[in-house]
């Protein structure tokens, strides 16, 4: 159902937090033996300081203690053409890490509870995968799970 490098649109996604639910995008960086998933959810949302030079991939300031990866608009990132119609972040600290039967319960149906919008390109994924496990912003039982 889910892969590593998979990005899917989960239409709606439903917050571990409560939040209200909504369409989102969610990449996949690490599948655990088909039981844990450890994934996180784009924004469009740029939290990036003000000094920090801001280009597609691996932005990583310890300086500040802040860490995104950026996804440019229109860069094709996946092997099946995709690319986000805007700029889109990836920040380390808010990768999380979700539980198969949790998601296979809720998003059954492929076309309808979700579309998988392709797989990332090996170096996309590599660079994606690399900059947040290198992060010193993410949570160490997520370090641990990568």
């Amino acid at each position: 159902m889910f892969s590593k490098g998979q990005v899917i649109y989960l239409s709606p996604f439903y917050f571990k937090n409560g939040n209200t639910a909504k369409n989102k995008y969610f990449i996949i960086l690490s599948n655990k033996n088909y039981d844990i998933i450890i994934a996180t959810l784009p924004t469009r949302t740029n939290k990036a300081p003000a000094l920090i030079d801001i280009k597609h991939g691996c932005i990583n300031n310890e300086e500040r203690c802040f860490n995104c990866y950026l996804f440019e608009s229109g860069k094709v990132i996946c092997l099946e053409g995709f690319s986000f119609d805007m700029n889109t972040y990836v920040y380390g600290n808010e990768v999380e890490d979700y539980k198969m039967e949790l998601l296979s319960s809720v998003y059954g149906i492929e076309g309808v509870d979700y579309e998988i919008l392709g797989h990332l390109l090996e170096n996309e994924f590599d660079a994606l995968y690399n900059c947040i496990k290198n992060s010193k912003s993410i949570k160490n039982k997520i370090k641990r799970l990568l």
